[in-house]
């Protein structure tokens, strides 16, 4: 297995991030929406000039994370510009694939992930450090989002008037299986993997839309619909163990033995839904270190990164609350004697 970390955006995808990186250990880097918005193309150039950056610090290039949501707001929605937002993707992953890039993770949510930061001036984990919390008694559940929200974006090609319609699981998993039908082909061909990222919060509905990644159920479904090795997960460990119901171990070697793990999120929760905190990798409710033993032993030697970690009381909060996941987590696989 592999340590690696994600840079968010165009920002954080420079030098000195990926200087401290290597130096925590890591060896491969997911790059989060990497590159600006643009026509709904990114260029296969672009992708060479991020994967030559990567490779310049003595790391890889494992994964793209998540399309910009103006890609994609048809596809999800199931509007009639989907075939023209479709093409687009399927190129794409085409220039992925020429560039070398092996895996595209996404997450086929209107609303993406939900939540709040603890209350006050966020000093409700450990130490007073802020943490992201869900707590379904305090969200607001039912209300739609307006028209132009996809994820957390305001997107202004679209209309300022009234909210995006309900819509049904049923109509969620026609949505999904309209788009994996048209891109899975030439993802195969390209080489490059799909990940399907979990809801987070994982919950069947949240506001009026349904949210088909919300149960270990659900994936089997999806890796049954869809038989092919470019279908897997982007295995966000936090949501899974957020599941109601879900036997995490268990879930893990499932998956990694059906070799449909494409790469890991590895963080700790306190519970699952209805209410969770997004806690230090040391103190929530899951054994880390028998969770890496469950990802070895059923054979996966893929990517694993620190994901959502608190709000630590640092000038580079996120270059510290990374660094003691990373630490944490070199030391598990130490003492479990895994190779990395």
């Amino acid at each position: 297995m592999k340590l690696g970390v994600a840079l968010i955006g165009p920002a954080e995808l420079n030098d000195r991030r990926l200087s401290l990186a290597r130096q925590l250990g890591c060896r491969s880097i997911v790059a989060w929406m990497p590159l600006p918005k643009g026509d709904g193309i990114w260029l296969a150039e672009d992708f060479v000039d991020l994967k030559r950056l990567v490779n310049s610090h003595d790391m890889e290039l494992a994964a793209i994370e998540n399309l910009h949501p103006a890609h994609r707001d048809q596809v999800l929605l199931g509007e009639s510009g989907r075939d023209a937002q479709i093409a687009k993707i399927q190129q794409t992953i085409r220039n992925m694939g020429e560039a070398g890039i092996p895996c595209l993770g996404y997450c086929f949510s209107v609303v993406g992930v939900w939540g709040h930061w603890s209350s006050g001036d966020n000093q409700d984990g450990r130490g007073g450090a802020g943490i992201k919390r869900f707590d379904a008694a305090k969200i607001t559940m039912d209300e739609p989002p307006d028209n132009q929200s996809i994820w957390w974006f305001k997107l202004e090609n679209r209309s300022r008037i009234g909210t995006l319609p309900p819509v049904s699981m049923d109509e969620m998993w026609a949505r999904l299986t309209y788009f994996l039908s048209r891109v899975l082909p030439v993802a195969e061909k390209a080489g490059v993997k799909l990940a399907a990222h979990p809801d987070d919060p994982p919950v069947p509905v949240l506001r009026k839309m349904a949210r088909l990644f919300h149960s270990v159920e659900n994936y089997k479904k999806l890796m049954e619909m869809f038989p092919s090795e470019s279908n897997c997960i982007e295995f966000c460990q936090g949501s899974f163990a957020e599941m109601a119901g879900c036997d995490l171990l268990s879930t893990i070697r499932y998956f990694a033995a059906n070799k449909k793990i494409a790469y890991v999120h590895f963080r700790n929760v306190s519970a699952s839904v209805p209410k969770f905190d997004e806690v230090f990798i040391d103190e929530g409710y899951v054994n880390m270190l028998e969770a890496l033993r469950a990802y070895h032993e059923a054979g996966f030697d893929g990517t694993l990164i620190p994901d959502h970690s608190p709000r630590v009381a640092a000038d580079d909060a996120w270059g510290v609350g990374m660094a003691y996941a990373l630490g944490y987590m070199k030391a598990c696989l130490q003492v479990l004697g895994i190779s990395e």
